[in-house]
């Protein structure tokens, strides 16, 4: 559930904050009052492209501000798996902040990428406006439709075809790779026996180029090692220098044991003082040994240097790494054996692709059986919603056609709404026949029957009203007023048959502040709402009969509402 939505220096909108409600929400307000800023904002703070230009002029940033509250199990769920923090009493909060040329967004206050945003809204919310309504003269759209109402049962039988269907289509590629002629053949075949004795020949070993580069580093730089091993020899111990450091820390040991017995506390300082002399004289014999043993071999150093040549040939040709050259060696010997015998190879890729090809259809079929079990349930609903909108003698039906030539990682199957709205007409693509107002009605009809399958708790529409009027406005009311009972809907509306219908009532209006013009947004009282239902419903002024009319409307819906509880 949407508790809030906080906005600050958004287009008209200075500052505002606006806590909804369960149930139906409706929002209300002149034409160009800034209906639309209010789900823009949300859309803004669920990821929307932001344009700088909607920063209130004279203002370094624009912020948005979400605060849901996370009410069931699954949501909960699906936010860990996406290690997104709740807090302990359920809220979430999600903010972005829009300044010139970026935005941040936060959620629970961390930093989170566009991607992780579009997977949180998906669990939190669904926001419908007339471009979704649009959506449903796509073909391709209603595929999704029907396989979101059937995704318990299809879920599993898809993982399993991606997984068998990208088999297949890789033993369809290693087939088409043994479509090559004769000569193409030896050629390739020439190519490989080559490639082959030359890694093989060579037997590389892992870890072997690090050793050798160590080893030869060490060679190419004997010189300057030597140099500098032999002065640190000379400062400290035996060697050219009249006193070395050894030499200096011998003569004051025995300047200090020649008088510690003056002094007791001298001889902890003393005992220090022959530790280092210990420690000089260990380090002089080991740098000593380590001189003796510093010999350059000529021909050792042309065998590792021809040896590493060889080693970084390989690299460059066939990989970047041991490792790799030796899975290119493994992968050209398995093409060679191959083609060697490419009719065998083919054979085995065709019987492979054949059984994996019989597989994926198999699932295919799994697949389509249920789409059509679940397109004659979701067909029957949706009649009986659209009836309940208005659509007194309508006819519709899912359309559901199969074929091997359509087989993708999503079976072989397309869907298409067929309907008829007058009687005696014949059943006809949805694209070809439905108007504006009905595409409004059939998606809110849509979202009623996938209501109780559906775990998101905030529906958003607007334009739900487009193109309506008189009774299948009032139709459309109920059908609102029946899908907020298990959901939150905030709905924009300009119908008053719609907003006699709210549990909440919401007013949007432009005004002047300061002399500039703002947009404020406020909840009504009931005594307001009233008022608001009858500016709705027309006229210059606000007459004592459009009270009474605007009344009656609300108790009319009230009546609906408590038929729709009962």
């Amino acid at each position: 559930m949407l508790y809030s939505l906080h906005v600050k220096n958004l287009a008209l909108i200075k500052e505002q904050e606006i806590e909804f409600s369960k149930g139906l929400n409706i929002l209300t307000g002149e034409t160009g009052a800034g209906k639309s800023v209010v789900i823009g904002s949300v859309n803004l703070a669920l990821g929307a492209k932001a344009d700088p230009s909607l920063i209130r002029t004279g203002e370094e940033y624009a912020l948005v501000e979400l605060v849901f509250g996370v009410e069931n199990d699954l949501q909960r769920k699906l936010l860990e798996e996406l290690e997104i923090p709740v807090e302990e009493d359920g809220t979430l909060v999600i903010q972005r902040k829009i300044m010139q040329g970026r935005s941040t967004s936060k959620v629970s206050g961390e930093t989170v990428t566009a991607k992780q945003l579009k997977d949180i809204s998906n669990i939190l919310i669904n926001i419908h406006g007339q471009n979704d309504h649009q959506e449903l003269l796509h073909k391709k759209k209603h595929i999704e439709i029907l396989d979101n109402y059937c995704l318990d049962d299809l879920n599993g039988l898809f993982e399993l075809l991606s997984e068998e269907y990208s088999k297949m289509k890789e033993l369809e590629k290693k087939l088409s790779e043994t479509d090559i002629d004769e000569n193409t053949r030896l050629r390739e075949t020439e190519l490989l026996e080559y490639e082959v004795k030359e890694i093989s020949e060579a037997e590389p070993v892992i870890g072997e180029d690090e050793k050798l580069e160590t080893a030869y580093r060490k060679m190419v730089n004997g010189r300057k090692i030597s140099e500098a091993a032999n002065i640190a020899l000379n400062l400290t111990g035996s060697g050219e220098m009249e006193e070395s450091a050894s030499d200096a820390v011998g003569r004051a040991v025995r300047e200090l044991t020649s008088v510690v017995s003056y002094d007791s506390e001298l001889e902890g300082l003393l005992s220090q003082l022959s530790d280092v002399e210990s420690l000089l004289t260990d380090f002089n014999h080991a740098l000593s040994g380590y001189l003796d043993g510093l010999e350059f071999d000529d021909e050792e150093f042309r065998t590792t240097e021809d040896r590493l040549n060889i080693i970084n040939h390989l690299k460059d040709k066939y990989g970047g790494s041991i490792e790799q050259v030796l899975k290119s060696l493994e992968e050209k010997e398995e093409r060679l054996k191959a083609i060697s015998d490419l009719d065998a190879h083919r054979d085995r890729l065709k019987k492979d692709y054949e059984e994996s090809f019989d597989k994926v259809k198999e699932l295919c079929e799994k697949i389509s059986k249920v789409r059509r079990e679940g397109a004659k349930s979701l067909q029957e609903k949706l009649k009986e919603a659209l009836i309940d909108l208005n659509f007194l003698d309508v006819r519709f039906e899912i359309d559901i056609e199969s074929s091997d030539d359509k087989i993708s990682s999503r079976g072989y199957d397309e869907a298409q709404f067929m309907i008829s709205t007058n009687p005696g007409e014949a059943l006809r693509p949805l694209d070809q026949i439905a108007s504006g107002g009905e595409l409004s009605r059939i998606m809110l009809a849509l979202k009623t029957v996938v209501a109780d399958r559906d775990d998101i708790s905030t529906l958003i529409f607007d334009e739900i009203d487009a193109g309506i009027s008189g009774r299948t406005a009032w139709k459309v009311s109920q059908k609102l007023g029946e899908l907020s009972a298990n959901h939150q809907i905030i709905c924009i509306t300009h119908l008053p048959q719609i907003a006699a219908m709210a549990d909440t009532h919401y007013m949007i209006e432009k005004g002047l502040d300061g002399g500039r013009t703002v947009t404020s947004i406020y909840a009504l009282s009931e005594k307001l709402s009233e008022k608001e239902l009858g500016r709705l419903l027309g006229g210059d002024e606000l007459t004592e009969a459009t009270l009474l009319n605007a009344r009656e409307m609300k108790q009319m819906a009230l009546e609906k509402k408590a038929l729709l509880k009962a």
